[in-house]
């Protein structure tokens, strides 16, 4: 039944969410931030064919064809592909900080008062 679920939501997600022109921009993003990486200047072949999106959909047809022209990306976005908000908003992060403060001066307190009885023994 949960695995049912999983599935559905799954199968959603990539439907609705999951487009092309998301997978484009990332793979742009990707691409341009390794090309900084990189420490040699490549150069195109004396020899070498530009190859066109539309000129590898003219060979195929119908259904693949279609697909073919509705994934073709016109233009990379101009936003970075991998915007996250945060997690928390600042007063739940500052609550979650001042629990974790509070546990460890706990635990602190609890180690003191532990070797204090231990010594007076």
């Amino acid at each position: 039944m949960q695995a049912k679920a999983m599935g559905k939501e799954a199968s959603s997600f990539i439907q609705e969410d999951l487009k092309m022109d998301n997978v484009y921009d990332y793979m742009f993003h990707l691409l341009t931030g390794y090309s900084k990486l990189m420490k040699y200047k490549p150069i195109v072949p004396q020899n070498a064919v530009e190859l066109c999106s539309e000129a590898m959909a003219c060979g195929s047809e119908g259904f693949a064809k279609q697909l073919i022209e509705e994934s073709t990306a016109n233009r990379p976005a101009d936003v970075s592909p991998c915007i996250m908000q945060p997690p928390y908003d600042p007063q739940t992060l500052n609550s979650i900080l001042d629990t974790k403060v509070k546990s460890i001066k706990q635990v602190e307190q609890w180690e003191k008062d532990y070797l204090d009885q231990t010594n007076q023994e």
